[in-house]
């Protein structure tokens, strides 16, 4: 198996890092538009492999797609990271441009591959990869329900004092301050969170996983990285090793929850194809208002882009 990280970036070294350490393709091609640095961090990650003992290879090159060739999964982490004071939002035009012309090129070269997308502001840049690609919406999703699920896990963890291997849950709609928590999915060993948890206390780790972006944004001043290369990591493995495992994605609703050709966060279960199914829950009026809520922002920005593109 083959996977082409494009980004070398902190995000995009990281994923190609996890994948190589958890042996989850052969090769691992990791592409950056800067000269050097992806043939640094791919020379770094195979140096360390008689450390940790795996057998991965992991090679990096500078702008050549010809390289990633016969990819079987692409992962698109390129973009603008954002900065503090700067919304998702703000980072369409530039971003919307690389993400359009990576797309092409991997598609170009690995027609078949399945494409993931990592890039800010990702719901946005799910719909312009899917528009670029002209592929089934099986084969070009985003990454971010995961990535904001493992917050929400690991903040509740945290609070509850267990571990975070036993606590599972479910988030929807788009990636960011319109996110729709469902704690009536969230389950800790199986037992539901509302029975170990106050309402206030859930409440406020809910608006925290929102912000959980910008959080690390004003700490640090840049965008996370461990956890969303990891994330993206995890999307690979499900559809290398066809694990079939039910995860959130962002990809375009076509008639599921009443909506059409929004891209947003949405149960799936991930293998061998890409999406091999949408999982459609049977949501409550609180939790449809939020959806919608979130749907009416993701549209506005897709419009916005529509906009970009016409005057383009």
């Amino acid at each position: 198996m083959k996977v082409t990280v494009v980004g070398a970036g902190n995000v995009g070294a990281t994923c190609a890092d996890v994948l190589a350490t958890r042996e989850i393709a052969n090769e691992i091609v990791l592409v950056d538009i800067k000269e050097g640095i992806a043939e640094g961090k791919a020379l770094d990650i195979w140096q360390k492999a008689p450390i940790l003992g795996y057998d991965s290879r992991t090679v990096g090159v500078t702008n050549d797609y010809a390289r990633t060739a016969g990819s079987d999964v692409v992962v698109i982490t390129s973009g603008l990271p954002r900065k503090p004071g700067m919304t998702r939002d703000d980072l369409i035009s530039v971003n919307a441009g690389i993400v359009k012309s990576v797309t092409e090129q991997v598609v170009a070269h690995s027609p078949n591959a399945i494409i993931i997308i990592v890039s800010n502001p990702l719901d946005v840049m799910t719909y312009q990869a899917h528009l670029t690609a002209k592929l089934p919406r099986e084969k070009v999703f985003g990454m971010a329900g995961i990535l904001d699920t493992a917050r929400y896990r690991a903040f509740l963890a945290e609070a509850l004092n267990v571990s975070p291997k036993d606590i599972q849950a479910v988030l929807m709609g788009g990636h960011g301050d319109t996110m729709v928590p469902l704690p009536r999915y969230t389950t800790v060993g199986g037992i539901p969170v509302t029975e170990l948890i106050g309402k206030a206390e859930l409440d406020a780790i809910v608006e925290r996983t929102k912000n959980g972006g910008g959080e690390l944004v004003k700490l640090m001043g840049t965008s996370a990285w461990y956890a969303p290369g990891a994330a993206a990591a995890q999307m690979v493995e499900a559809i290398v090793r066809d694990q079939r495992r039910v995860f959130p994605v962002c990809l375009e609703l076509q008639g599921e929850y009443g909506i059409n050709g929004v891209y947003l966060g949405a149960p799936v279960i991930l293998g061998k194809n890409g999406v091999e199914r949408v999982i459609e829950l049977q949501l409550n009026d609180e939790e449809k208002a939020m959806l919608e809520t979130s749907r009416g922002h993701v549209k506005e920005v897709m419009e916005a882009l529509d906009k970009m593109t016409a005057v383009a």
